[in-house]
Order: C-alpha cells, then sequence, then structure tokens
C-alpha cells in the first residue's frame, strides 16, 4: 500500500514494478492526480477514469499517449450484477478496504473538514 501523504507515488511505484510501471490505472481524483497516473502507466497501459474530484481538467501530452500506446477509458456506475460480482473478493476476504476512521452521521462536518485538509489515508464511514 502506498500512502500519498508520505511516500511519492510515482517513485514509489517505479519502485515496485522495476521502472517498468503498471498495466492499469483507475484514476477517480481528476486534476490534481491526472499527469502522475498516465505517467504510471507501462508501455500498452490503460488508464480508466471514473471521477474528477480535484477538478475536470488534467494536463496531458497526447505525444506521451501516441508514442507509449497508452489507452484511456470512461467509466460510469455499471448494473447492479458488476458490483455484486465485485464484491466476492470482499467477501472472501481477499480485497480490504482502507477506512481511515468511522465516524456518526453527526459528526458529517467533522468528516467534511479532515477530507478538506487531506488528513485521511482510505475512506471515512458515517454510520447513521
Amino acid at each position: 500500500m502506498i500512502n500519498h501523504a508520505e511516500q511519492d507515488v510515482y517513485e514509489e511505484v517505479r519502485r515496485l514494478t522495476n521502472r517498468r510501471g503498471v498495466d492499469v490505472v483507475f484514476e477517480h481524483v481528476g486534476a490534481s492526480t491526472w499527469e502522475t497516473s498516465l505517467r504510471l502507466l507501462a508501455r500498452g497501459g490503460r488508464l480508466v477514469t471514473c471521477g474528477a474530484t480535484t477538478g475536470g481538467e488534467g494536463k496531458t501530452d497526447i505525444r506521451y499517449i501516441f508514442s507509449r500506446e497508452l489507452s484511456i477509458h470512461g467509466a460510469w456506475l455499471g448494473p447492479k450484477r458488476d458490483l455484486q460480482s465485485a464484491m466476492v473478493p470482499v467477501s472472501e476476504g481477499l480485497l480490504r478496504p482502507v477506512v481511515h476512521e468511522v465516524l456518526p452521521l453527526a459528526k458529517a462536518a467533522e468528516a467534511h473538514a479532515i477530507m478538506q485538509r487531506r488528513e485521511h489515508f482510505g475512506k471515512i464511514v458515517l454510520v447513521p
């Protein structure tokens, strides 16, 4: 696991992949991570984008995309059956969500402040 607040994501991925890069990046942050997400891809890699919480305009050198034969795919929510099949490895304990903190719904403003200050690593769960 790479903690973006404590490590340089690009350098750590390069180290872990012996400078090769990764085959797929699921990009859901947007402008602030877009350029790094593209640079993390190995030749022929795919970037799947499904969100833009930090902005919808990412800087892209088009030459980098075609010279490395990269693909960019947009994704939106799928049908319920896709979510159910994706949850199988979670229910089997093969994938674990990273949860920073669980707070009561009454502390939603506090949760929002934590996110705005970028003090969290993983999800913040609100419980009604």
